[in-house]
């Protein structure tokens, strides 16, 4: 149990990539955090996960809601070792027909939300924390321009 003791707050912990880490962390002993907007996934979520995790419906795109949510897992658990700013989104983006409000969603999301996720953690966390980017990259999958 390599993170027995050891405390994480993953935004986008409710699916995808962030549950799979939220259970691996578990796994290895951690107590948890997880993060979403969607208040049935991750009420899913914690009753996958069991005991040793909080789940909390925060948007990145809010950034008290990441600011309370970083805050409330620290008052839980006291204070961060592992932050994994994860939430992340994707759409139907072609070069060339994107619309601007679907651009600055996504990079609200996937970029001005993982800044704030990581600044909103930073008074939480314990000496030798750290911190996990996760990015994609959707061209190989949605393609360029034809």
């Amino acid at each position: 149990m390599r993170l027995k003791g050891k405390t994480a707050f993953i935004t986008g912990g409710n699916s995808g990539i962030g549950l799979a880490t939220a259970r691996a962390f578990i796994a290895e002993g951690a107590k948890v955090a997880i993060t979403g907007r969607n208040q049935e996934t991750l009420d899913a979520a914690a009753a996958e996960l069991g005991e040793g995790v909080l789940a909390i419906r925060a948007d990145v795109q809010d950034v008290p809601s990441i600011e309370r949510a970083a805050a409330r897992a620290a008052e839980a658990f006291g204070k961060l070792d592992i932050v994994f700013a994860n939430a992340g989104i994707s759409g139907a983006t072609p070069l060339g027909g994107t619309s601007v409000d679907a651009f600055e969603s996504i990079v609200r999301t996937n970029l001005t939300g993982a800044f704030f996720t990581v600044q909103a953690a930073a008074p939480h966390l314990r000496e030798r924390a750290s911190i996990i980017l996760n990015g994609s990259v959707h061209a190989p999958v949605h393609g360029g321009p034809r």
